[in-house]
């Protein structure tokens, strides 16, 4: 169990408040989430800067010390992913820290792949012979997005939402042969810089969209480098709803992107 945090919009935002300061921020579900589990593993930020990703990532507590803070107070940025982990596959080090990152994209990760160390070897296998020097740590989540990658590079002409239905088809396929009935967990956030991607599969995610600048619940102003001639579109997606908006939960067993009007378009699995 891990939660996970993203962020989207047309203009450069700061996220400090749902990162740090809203009822339901990250920083405090690292303590403690709405089902009273804590996610003390690890944690990790991913902005975007010129189309190139930026990460801090530590492997203890977001909760613990300053660092956390100072990440999240310094962000403004158009996309975001942020992570906050509840180690299952690999112990808590830098190397098995979300997010994960290759080029441009960046990459987090909620769940457990059942089965995953029985057939981690075959996944290796199908992984791309120039992304397995780049997996450094023991997850599950790491070595799913290097197949994730592996798909988008051999398949050029798919759309990514393509490759990544045959990435989950794939390990759930490797899984239940191994593992027969046992509940994925298969929550991902992607992002290129440009767009983001995911799925829910077997673990809660909401989502809730802004249209027009508004102002923050905790601070009472906005966040937002606005220019007064862009009708400003955002959209976060977590876990579990940080602020008091109408959070809209994403259906189980789905995929989905981000279209240009910056609203939710998903699949079902």
């Amino acid at each position: 169990m891990c939660r996970l945090y993203a962020f989207h919009a047309n203009e450069p935002t700061k996220v400090e408040c749902p990162l740090i300061y809203s009822q339901n921020a990250l920083l405090a579900q690292s303590a403690q989430d709405t089902g009273g589990m804590s996610h003390t593993n690890g944690w990790g930020i991913a902005t975007y800067k010129d189309g190139l990703p930026s990460v801090e990532r530590k492997a203890w507590a977001a909760y613990q010390g300053e660092a956390f803070e100072k990440a999240a107070g310094h962000i403004y940025s158009k996309t975001v992913l942020a992570h906050i982990r509840r180690a299952t596959i690999g112990a808590p080090s830098i190397s098995n820290t979300h997010p994960f990152v290759s080029d441009q994209w960046t990459f987090i990760h909620n769940g457990t792949v059942p089965g995953f160390q029985n057939f981690k070897s075959q996944l290796i296998d199908e992984i791309d012979e120039r992304y397995r020097p780049k997996i450094l740590g023991e997850t599950d989540s790491e070595h799913v997005f290097y197949l994730f990658l592996t798909n988008c590079r051999r398949h050029k002409n798919r759309t990514i939402i393509d490759n990544l239905k045959k990435t989950v088809q794939k390990i759930h396929q490797w899984s239940r042969d191994v593992a027969p009935g046992a509940k994925m967990g298969l929550n991902m956030l992607i992002s290129d810089g440009r767009n983001i991607y995911g799925s829910r599969i077997g673990r809660s995610l909401f989502y809730v969209k802004h249209n027009g600048v508004y102002n923050c619940e905790i601070c009472g102003f906005p966040h937002i480098h606005h220019a007064p001639s862009v009708n400003y579109l955002a959209i976060d997606i977590a876990s579990e709803p940080i602020t008091r908006d109408e959070w809209i939960e994403i259906p189980d067993q789905s995929l989905f992107y981000v279209d240009d009007n910056f609203t939710l378009q998903g699949t079902t699995f």
